[in-house]
């Protein structure tokens, strides 16, 4: 099947799946009589594969050692796991940083009257100097 086939099954863009190609994250699709990408059902059960480690949030290198498992027969389950749980716990830290965000910002709007007037505590607050 040609790119666009490939491209509707996968939930990947053929945009994507020649960039993947070229950095070498998946390898490039057979070529027909025509010159024409040509996927055959491996490398679509690949493309999913990757499109859906990547929409859970694995970067294109953690993609690189998650595909690296799932092609080796040999591979071990506590690898796998390993490598998820890194993630999970890199989630959970942008998730933490990010609620601290929103509390900041919160707080922050709730000082400020958002009058007409020049002074305003948000600026202030931000513009806050250390004292040394």
């Amino acid at each position: 099947m040609n790119i666009s086939q490939a491209a509707k099954i996968s939930g990947l863009s053929p945009k994507t799946i020649r960039y993947y190609e070229r950095i070498q994250l998946i390898d490039p699709a057979s070529r027909s009589e025509n010159g024409y990408r040509d996927y055959n059902h491996k490398d679509l059960d690949i493309l999913r594969f990757v499109q859906r480690a990547r929409s859970t949030g694995f970067s294109v290198e953690e993609c690189r050692q998650l595909l690296s498992l799932y092609q080796n027969p040999e591979r071990h389950s506590s690898e796998v796991k390993e490598l998820v749980q890194e993630k999970l716990q890199k989630v959970e830290d942008q998730i933490a940083e990010l609620e601290h965000m929103r509390n900041t910002l919160k707080e922050l709007v709730t000082r400020c009257p958002g009058d007409e007037a020049a002074q305003c505590a948000i600026i202030d607050s931000l513009a806050e100097k250390e004292e040394h």
